[in-house]
């Protein structure tokens, strides 16, 4: 039996490649009548850089900085993702209705991107990937290897070409 793609989860880190990797969940979306749920995991601020920002504001202060610094984050993915819609889905009827959901969450990105796969019951996840050393990998790990190592979904790898940035975005 084939697989049935509905729900397809965008992972994105903001970057100048976003649009880049966009375009296939937007492609795989069309061909499978399917919709997007755009995520973008917030890394929260390390407890440190937390107290010396408190040493200058109150914590409501940093809370509600954060608070801010969350919905621009909602704002910004929004705007691409309709800015994207506009202009890549002039053929597709359903448009911008694709993307039925957008996830900002604070946490780490892999945690972020697997909790709302599993919440939302996405059948794909397709993310973007740069070009890493080994020991860089080995080292730190990046988002995509520990998302791919994480879920039992299928995983889309969109490799971003060295340098790849979008005008405008």
């Amino acid at each position: 039996m084939l697989p049935k793609i509905e729900k397809i989860l965008y992972a994105t880190g903001l970057g100048p490649a976003a649009p880049y990797v966009f375009r296939y969940a937007l492609s795989l979306a069309q061909q499978y009548d399917a919709t997007i749920i755009a995520v973008h995991g917030m890394e929260p601020l390390p407890t440190f850089a937390q107290s010396l920002v408190e040493l200058h504001i109150s914590h409501e202060q940093a809370e509600e900085l954060h608070r801010q610094a969350r919905q621009k984050a909602k704002e910004r993915l929004q705007e691409r993702i309709e800015r994207l819609c506009g202009s890549e889905t002039c053929l597709d009827l359903r448009g911008q209705n694709r993307v039925s959901a957008i996830h900002i969450v604070e946490g780490q990105p892999s945690q972020v991107v697997l909790q709302v796969a599993a919440e939302s019951g996405a059948d794909l996840i397709v993310m973007g990937s740069h070009r890493h050393t080994v020991i860089g990998e080995a080292l730190l790990g990046t988002t995509t290897h520990k998302v791919l190592h994480g879920t039992d979904r299928p995983v889309l790898v969109v490799r971003i070409p060295e340098g790849y940035r979008e005008q405008g975005f």
